[in-house]
C-alpha cells in the first residue's frame, strides 16, 4: 500500500509488476481501512474504470513489521451486522463521519449525481442508520 487516506476513504497501491499506482476505495477493502498503512503488502483484483485501473477485493498479505493484526470485517446479511469483526463488535461512526464517508462513496460510485441528489441520498441513509443505532449522536 503506497498511501491510504482514512478520512477521504481511498488510497493507491504500487503494483509488483511496476506501472502506474492503482486506485483503491475503502468500499473495496476486505478488512478495516485502519489496517492499511504504508508498507502493507496486499493482494487485489484489478479492473479498468473510467479514470484508470482500480483495485477491488483488497486483502492484506503481510503487515509491516511492528504492526498488529488486521481488523477483520464481514457481514451476515442481517440488519446491524455489517462491519462486525470476528469478536462480534463493530465500529460506530459519528454522524459527521458517516456523512463524509457517504459523500465520498456517492461521488465515486456516481459522479454525475448533483449535489442536491447526494444530500437527499445521504440524509436518507443517515436516517436509516440512526434508526438501527449504527451511528452515534
Amino acid at each position: 500500500m503506497v498511501k491510504f487516506d482514512e478520512v477521504r476513504g481511498y488510497g493507491f497501491v504500487a503494483p509488483d509488476d511496476g506501472g502506474e499506482d492503482v486506485f483503491v476505495h475503502a468500499n473495496d477493502l476486505l478488512v478495516d481501512k485502519r489496517a492499511f498503512t504504508p508498507g502493507t503488502s496486499v493482494e487485489f483484483e484489478l479492473k479498468d474504470g473510467d479514470r484508470g485501473r482500480k483495485g477491488y477485493d483488497v486483502r492484506i498479505v503481510a503487515a509491516p513489521e511492528g504492526a498488529g493484526a488486521p481488523v477483520r470485517s464481514g457481514s451476515t446479511g442481517r440488519p446491524g451486522e455489517a462491519g462486525r469483526d470476528v469478536e462480534g463488535t463493530c465500529e460506530v461512526l459519528s454522524v459527521a463521519e458517516l456523512r463524509n464517508e457517504l459523500t465520498e462513496s456517492f461521488i465515486q460510485a456516481a459522479p454525475d449525481l448533483t449535489a442536491a441528489q447526494i444530500v437527499r441520498l445521504r440524509d436518507g441513509v443517515i436516517a436509516l442508520a440512526a434508526g438501527y443505532g449504527w451511528i452515534e449522536d
